[in-house]
């Protein structure tokens, strides 16, 4: 008999994303992506990772030991992606398919299992970014035809409250898996850690320049301060086309001078920017976790953020390594108020250091790995899922 030319090949995965990090619209969901690919990489699995491409990209690289194929645009990619599932019925062991609105509905394309990977429910944001009818549309796909498409596969999430949305949903919570997003350590770029902020104060925003970002609320902030705290100035880190929109906002508001357009910059610079920041804002309408707040408090930099936004109630530990607004007059307040008190802010940021020394991206990629390989081999019937790993208590800031 012939050998199995499959024997003692390494197990294969393929990720489906709408962008890659590289993207000029790329952000904290594709870093998640990117280093959970990293991860199961170096646990051994062959891993490619196929997302849209965008002018400039390479159709082909490898970044480390992970492949990234790019193939069509901002919607066509779903398309290709499909056609590349189509045409390779037995080539993957996994698929991570990637939700972020509309999911690549990849258990109606291939027998392999399938983990779907999703930050956050996007009911509130179909109105913001599309009109009234495909907001609908999208809605409808999103919360009713995709929990059924995907309910014989295992989710993954990074928040509960992603995951108490999407049990509201009708996804059994069983099947839901919670792996909070990890951390770089200040000490992996040339960033000087220590009490005190330079002055002037400082306020950044990290994240893409979309409408549902609300970085307008940040330059109205601003706005509102600048009579109080004269040199205030705010770095709005990122890309996106809502750019111009932005400018001209800070225009209409009389701060153009003092709002910082940094655009897409290196990881070195955004840990600079973060580390030098007297308060990190997040202003956005909806976070899966809020991947620019344990960021900023790595380098003892406490954020403002709002309730409502979800993971930002998880990522945000209030009173403690920042606070939550309900409203954006009280966001404006929460900002002066850590901005005129050195005190607090400084006992904030040490809190925000500590927790955020609890998320690392080893332990998170560890987790991500045993759970795709628990899909690839799975338990016998009626064995518990992964255990949900949320942040501990640490030097008495409590866990979200």
């Amino acid at each position: 008999m012939s050998a199995d030319p499959e024997a003692g090949r390494r197990p294969r995965v393929l990720f489906l994303s709408w962008r890659d990090r590289s993207h000029p619209e790329g952000g904290g969901s594709e870093m998640y992506v990117e280093r959970m690919a990293q991860a199961m990489s170096e646990g051994g699995w062959d891993v490619t990772v196929l997302c849209a491409s965008y002018p400039g990209a390479a159709r082909a690289e490898r970044l480390g030991t992970v492949r990234f194929v790019r193939r069509g645009g901002r919607y066509s990619v779903y398309l290709r992606a499909a056609m590349h599932v189509l045409g390779r019925p037995d080539r993957y062991d996994v698929i991570v398919d990637i939700q972020n609105g509309v999911p690549f509905w990849t258990p109606l394309l291939t027998s392999a299992p399938v983990v779907l990977l999703i930050h956050h429910v996007h009911k509130e944001q179909w109105p913001v970014v599309f009109g009234p009818w495909r907001a609908r549309l999208g809605w409808w796909l999103e919360s009713r035809v995709a929990p059924a498409v995907y309910g014989r596969s295992r989710y993954v999430t990074v928040s509960e409250a992603t995951r108490s949305e999407l049990a509201g949903l009708g996804v059994d919570p069983a099947h839901v898996d919670v792996i909070y997003a990890g951390n770089d350590s200040p000490g992996e770029f040339d960033v000087a850690e220590g009490p005190g902020r330079p002055e002037p104060p400082s306020m950044v925003i990290l994240g893409r320049l979309v409408p549902h970002k609300r970085v307008e609320i940040a330059i109205d902030a601003l706005a509102s301060l600048r009579e109080r705290f004269p040199t205030l100035t705010l770095d709005v880190v990122g890309s996106g086309y809502w750019h111009d929109e932005l400018r001209a906002h800070a225009q209409r508001r009389g701060v153009t001078g003092a709002v910082r357009f940094r655009g897409f910059v290196t990881e070195a610079t955004k840990h600079r920017l973060l580390a030098d920041a007297s308060v990190n804002l997040m202003p956005s309408l909806k976070e899966g976790w809020g991947l620019a707040v344990v960021e900023a408090a790595a380098h003892g930099t406490p954020s403002v953020a709002f309730r409502a936004a979800g993971g930002t109630a998880e990522s945000v530990v209030h009173g403690r390594t920042g606070l939550l607004a309900d409203d954006p007059a009280q966001f404006t307040d929460h900002v002066a108020s850590l901005l005129s008190d050195p005190q607090l802010r400084d006992e904030m940021g040490a809190a925000a250091r500590r927790y955020a020394g609890q998320f690392t991206w080893t332990s998170t990629g560890e987790q991500f790995r045993a759970l795709v390989e628990s899909v690839r081999f799975p338990a016998p019937a009626g064995a518990a899922a992964l255990p949900a790993q949320p942040p501990t208590a640490t030097d008495g800031d409590p866990a979200p």
